[in-house]
């Protein structure tokens, strides 16, 4: 066909093409005429590289005219060809480009046409992109937008710029290094429809942090975006609601002010209640339930309001299902997974509509599609089950009832299960955060999670995973480490205390927190030999360095451990007799510091069970710092430290305890009968039924 539709083939005569066929035969014909064919090409690109070498040389020229000339060639032959920029670039032509965009002397048409050049190399690929990143493209364009004084010019470099800032190596740091580029860039929104797009394409890209966020709320973006949100074309609508959504996302001061913010007469929110009109693009709709969401989460609007209840909820959800594009299905679910996270009702709302759960499972069933690569449908099925189960752990973490819709979907357990071993690390995250939501169920401990054995991956992920992994896993483990849960001597058989006391080591506190959580969890009710192998991988020092942890979780959880450690009497007794001295030490130095009462409280039940043991309550009698402490706590303001300063007394004088006697006749000497005495009038029950108890066991006078 190639041959046939040659310009060249047209130019021979068919009386030529039978007379040369009918003597050379047609093998030999059609070798000759292809090597005349391909002269004739190679004299064609001569030509053009002749002419290409041409006019790029006239680029470097002095001369005005040839110079403009050149470059408006160069121009439209880069425009829409991929190879004529790589052919351009090639050829060395970034270096002059930025020279001529950044001598202020050269005509505005030089400029101009210059810029519209590095705009359409931008839209290239990722390679040619790079190209222009490293010749400084960006700090130049900034540059010419803050100095410029033609609109159209302004207009072009923004356009460049947010074609680079389309790459993610772009440097979108560089827009809020200054106060006055967010400042100019909100000056020049205006302007054009080009540049709505483009200013809310860079903005949107460049914020990172709160910072940013604040910067741009300083200088009136909210009022800016607030006008575009009643534009009338897509093209702006999308950035805007895209650079809306980022501008307030866990923001609590910034959303407070979109909310409240108008245009027209309307307030944002109503605004983007319009654009969510089933008549709007599902993209658009789809934004604007992403702003709502946002908006939500930072407290700028209630879970009750009906923009929430009645258009963004259904919406997302209506979204999930499969009659519309993946990508689109991936964002409302992730959305969804976001916007009913921290709240009850709008889980078991969501829960029930529109047959969410049954369509998420497809998205976990997903098996691909023949028409695509099977590369591409692999990663379809990995951003699909990925929202799915953000979803799941979202709509399951409260309420028993939805949990067990979830697990009772097909094969959904096994899924998550196979999940945990992914080579994608958003899909193993997303299926650990399913598990740990669903690891709230009593019942699913003791059933589902026991028959799959979920704690076998979940030891492996372990033993050498990224610290976000690492949260959510030992997160999940202390659930799995409950008392009533079958999986907690499997867990502990399998050597998880010494894993769990090496996170309480890790410098990231959320990891230090769950594991010593997971080891409270495991020594309650435990045998002896657990017990020990606890206090012997973790360290009585380290304890005391868990005591005075910067993380007042961390300190809550280790007296959690403490107490649960010094539980029934021969435990307690073996433990002091061996850390006796450390641990009266540690809860002497919570009740001595500025701790809250819920802490104290804490150190004040370890002294009550200590009190409880048959020999480890020598440590207590013997130490006057304690007694006089219990004293001032069985007065002090805070209830329930009186109540636990009061049971810790009835411990040490319990009458068919040994020793008995001596104890009642030491702490009626300090004065604890009187202040017993000067209870009895509370009003508060527990109080009264704690003195009243407390009073029975001593002796008669």
């Amino acid at each position: 066909m190639m041959i046939l539709n040659c310009p060249l083939m047209v130019s021979v005569s068919n009386s030529y093409y039978k007379l040369s066929e009918a003597f050379l035969g047609i093998s030999t014909f059609t070798l000759l005429y292809s090597m005349l064919l391909i002269l004739k090409l190679i004299e064609i690109w001569l030509q053009d590289v002749e002419s290409s070498r041409s006019f790029m040389d006239d680029i470097y020229s002095v001369e005005t005219e040839k110079c403009l000339s050149a470059l408006i060639q160069l121009k439209n032959s880069v425009i829409g060809s991929n190879k004529q920029k790589g052919n351009a670039i090639q050829q060395g032509v970034i270096p002059r480009l930025t020279q001529l965009l950044g001598d202020y002397e050269q005509p505005i048409d030089i400029r101009n046409e210059t810029v519209i050049i590095l705009g359409s190399l931008a839209k290239g690929t990722e390679d040619h992109i790079k190209e222009l990143i490293k010749s400084d493209i960006v700090p130049l364009l900034l540059n010419c937008i803050l100095s410029a004084e033609d609109n159209k010019f302004s207009e072009n470099c923004l356009r460049c710029i947010c074609s680079v800032f389309k790459s993610p190596s772009a440097p979108v740091h560089l827009i809020f290094q200054d106060q006055s580029i967010i400042a100019h860039l909100l000056s020049l929104i205006m302007y054009s429809i080009s540049n709505q797009i483009s200013i809310t394409v860079i903005l949107s890209t460049s914020i990172k942090t709160q910072k940013h966020q604040t910067m741009m709320w300083d200088e009136g973006a909210v009022f800016s975006l607030a006008a575009l949100l009643s534009s009338h074309h897509t093209a702006v609508l999308m950035p805007t609601l895209s650079c809306l959504a980022t501008l307030c996302h866990k923001n609590k001061p910034v959303a407070a002010s979109v909310a409240t913010a108008s245009f027209g007469g309307k307030s944002v929110p109503d605004l983007l209640v319009t654009l969510m009109s089933r008549d709007k693009p599902t993209e658009m709709q789809l934004a604007s339930a992403k702003c709502i969401t946002y908006l939500y989460r930072a407290d700028a609007l209630s879970a009750e309001d009906p923009k929430i209840l009645y258009k963004t909820l259904p919406i997302l959800v209506y979204l999930c299902q499969d009659i519309y594009p993946w990508q689109e299905r991936v964002e409302a679910a992730e959305t969804l997974a976001y916007l009913t996270e921290v709240n009850v009702e709008l889980q078991r709302l969501a829960s029930i509509s529109n047959h969410l759960i049954t369509v998420l499972t497809t998205f976990v069933n997903y098996k691909g599609d023949s028409s695509l690569p099977i590369v591409k449908s692999e990663e379809i099925r990995k951003e699909l089950v990925q929202a799915a189960f953000r979803v799941f752990a979202s709509l399951g973490s409260n309420d028993e009832d939805i949990r067990k819709k979830i697990i009772e979907s097909e094969n959904l357990v096994h899924h998550i299960v196979n999940a945990l071993d992914d080579s994608s690390t958003k899909v193993k995250l997303a299926a650990i955060r399913c598990l740990h939501s669903l690891s709230r169920s009593v019942q699913q401990l003791r059933t589902t999670f026991h028959d799959h054995s979920v704690w076998k991956p979940l030891m492996r992920l372990l033993e050498n995973a990224s610290d976000d992994i690492l949260t959510v896993t030992s997160s999940t483990l202390c659930n799995l480490l409950l008392e009533f849960s079958p999986s907690k001597e499997p867990i502990v058989e399998a050597g998880a205390v010494d894993l769990l006391c090496n996170l309480t080591r890790r410098t990231d506190s959320a990891l230090r927190l769950n594991g010593i959580w997971a080891l409270m969890n495991m020594a309650f009710q435990a045998e002896q030999k657990i017990k020990t192998l606890i206090l012997n991988n973790l360290g009585i020092d380290h304890i005391f360095r868990l005591l005075n942890d910067t993380e007042v979780n961390v300190v809550m959880k280790t007296l959690g451990l403490l107490r649960n450690l010094l539980c029934t009497k021969p435990h307690i007794d073996y433990i002091m007799n061996l850390h006796g001295s450390e641990i009266i030490k540690g809860v002497t130095m919570i009740l001595d510091a500025n701790h809250s009462s819920e802490v104290k409280e804490q150190a004040l039940c370890i002294l009550a069970n200590i009190g409880d043991g048959d020999t480890a309550k020598d440590f207590i009698m013997n130490n006057d710092d304690i007694l006089k402490k219990l004293q001032e706590y069985m007065t002090h303001h805070n209830v329930k430290l009186q109540v636990a300063a009061i049971f810790c007394i009835s411990n040490l004088v319990w009458k068919e305890e040994s020793g008995s006697t001596e104890r009642q006749a030491k702490l009626k000497e300090l004065g604890v009968v009187r202040l017993l005495q000067q209870l009895y009038v509370t009003n508060n029950t527990t109080l009264f039924d704690k003195v009243k108890t407390a009073m029975t066991q001593f002796s008669d006078p």
